[in-house]
């Protein structure tokens, strides 16, 4: 359960910042359903870019902005469908886009979930605590802009191999940035830096993406929400909805799933992570370059029990198709082979672990042998735009983009997407992935065994009362609005 005591003395303390400094608060119903916002703070949003400084951004922390840069408001759930030529499937492929949260990632709303609580009840006091963010990239980005739009300091804790794009855009945002050793998969690297701040400096909270109760919430609340949607709007009288698939980095997004299982009780959830790293599929481990997934453990917030496969994805691959998705000889031969052109221009909608998650759908409806009347659900965390710098690294490395390698990567890397590392997992499988758990974060990180086991064994008590918690936090946000007073001067 997320702590919701209030601490009254330092809750003065945030309601005074809050009014010095502009800050209404959304609540998680306002993100579902942004019809709901005041009309007042719309107008204002006319005038303000998606990733402009500004608090009442605040309030585009949803899957229903408008997709445009500048001064757009809400136009339903950002979406798109593959096509059965793309995918060399015929079941249905939807996914849900990232591109159009501020910072152009969808953590930015996981960060938010686990901030808000702590403000609402004086948990945080950003007068004189820095909020951290131990991450592998768009969280911590995610955590930074949310921490200026809420007036707080904050440090940015990342691995420095990842994209450039990811360091240039913190250091402009973030009051610190600290690169730990590695890449994607060295998460141990990143906890080890976090326990080195609590002993050697004063006034922080961390807010770990692995552990926080409030990333798997918000993504259980309204990602969920938002493909609930996506689902019925597309679901045709003969339709299936079938399964959501993800790959784990935090495992936030796969509260997602969580939430369609409750809605829809036969709905599959696949996880996946990289071929590279194999924690999940075989207790592996290893380097890899999905940015943003597989991270050498099972994070403390993945609820395993509901999950039903596990899927690798070879990091080959999915580099691989980055190119061919992005590169002109790549998108010149995917018209070729029939692609419609007017999807073309939507492939920069993937970014690289946007690409590993459709190639885990189209693996996972392989597998079931899903015909055209299934639908799959998905997510693309980010864009393109985060990993232009990949593509110069690949071509600086490997040559020029030719015909010749979008004919070998479309045969190889995409019609030759098949069902091997896939794993069904039985109630023996998932007990083995949760165990897991243990040596991370027991053994290590100070969580007790017995929260462990309810994690497991008190199902409703712990993952059921979680999730009803959005509720408790939407009052105590109204709450919070009401005594800053900003809502009714606008």
């Amino acid at each position: 359960m997320i702590n919701l005591n209030i601490n009254e003395e330092k809750l003065k303390k945030v309601i005074k910042r809050a009014r010095e400094n502009n800050i209404i608060l959304p609540t998680f119903e306002q993100m579902k359903n942004p019809e709901l916002i005041p009309k007042k703070i719309k107008e204002k949003l006319k005038n303000i870019g998606l990733w402009d400084i500004n608090s009442y951004n605040l309030f585009r922390i949803t899957w229903k902005n408008e997709p445009v840069k500048d001064g757009g408001l809400y136009d339903g759930v950002n979406y798109i469908e593959f096509p059965p030529e793309l995918t060399g499937v015929e079941s249905r492929i939807f996914a849900i886009v990232g591109k159009w949260f501020p910072t152009g990632a969808h953590k930015v709303g996981a960060t938010y979930g686990c901030l808000a609580p702590q403000l609402v009840t004086g948990q945080f006091d950003p007068t004189s605590s820095k909020a951290v963010w131990p991450s592998t990239g768009n969280y911590c980005r995610g955590g930074a802009y949310n921490s200026q739009l809420l007036a707080c300091d904050s440090i940015a804790i990342l691995p420095e191999g990842m994209s450039k794009e990811r360091f240039d855009w913190l250091k402009k945002v973030a009051g610190e940035v600290i690169p730990t050793p590695g890449t994607e998969s060295n998460v141990k690297e990143i906890f080890d830096k976090v326990w080195e701040l609590r002993k050697t400096r004063e006034n922080i909270t961390v807010f770990n993406q692995f552990e926080e109760l409030g990333n798997h919430l918000w993504h259980y609340e309204v990602t969920g929400s938002a493909m609930e949607e996506v689902i019925n709007n597309e679901m045709g009288e003969d339709d299936r909805y079938f399964g959501f698939f993800a790959t784990s980095g935090s495992a936030g997004t796969l509260g997602a799933g969580d939430y369609l299982k409750d809605v829809f009780p036969t709905s599959k959830l696949a996880v996946g992570e990289a071929l590279q790293c194999p924690t999940i599929l075989s207790n592996g481990f290893g380097a890899h370059r999905i940015e943003g997934i597989g991270d050498k453990h099972i994070p403390w917030i993945h609820n395993v029990k509901n999950t039903d496969m596990a899927v690798a994805v070879d990091d080959n691959r999915t580099m691989a198709l980055l190119r061919l998705f992005n590169e002109k000889a790549g998108r010149d031969y995917l018209i070729e082979k029939g692609i419609p052109e007017e999807f073309i221009s939507k492939l920069e909608l993937l970014g690289i672990s946007g690409i590993a998650n459709l190639v885990g759908a189209i693996k996972m409806a392989k597998y079931y042998e899903l015909d055209a009347n299934d639908m799959l659900i998905t997510v693309l965390t980010d864009s393109l735009e985060l990993y232009t710098s990949r593509l110069e690294e690949m071509n600086e490395e490997m040559g020029e983009y030719t015909r010749e390698d979008a004919i070998k990567d479309y045969h190889q890397y995409l019609k030759g997407i098949n069902t091997e590392n896939t794993l069904e997992m039985g109630y023996q499988e998932r007990m083995r992935v949760h165990n897991l758990k243990y040596y991370t974060w027991v053994e290590q990180q100070g969580k007790s065994s017995e929260e462990l086991n309810a994690q497991w064994y008190d199902y409703d008590n712990y993952w059921g009362k979680l999730h009803k918690q959005a509720a408790e936090i939407d009052e105590l946000i109204k709450e919070f609005n009401d005594r800053t007073g900003l809502l009714k001067e606008l």
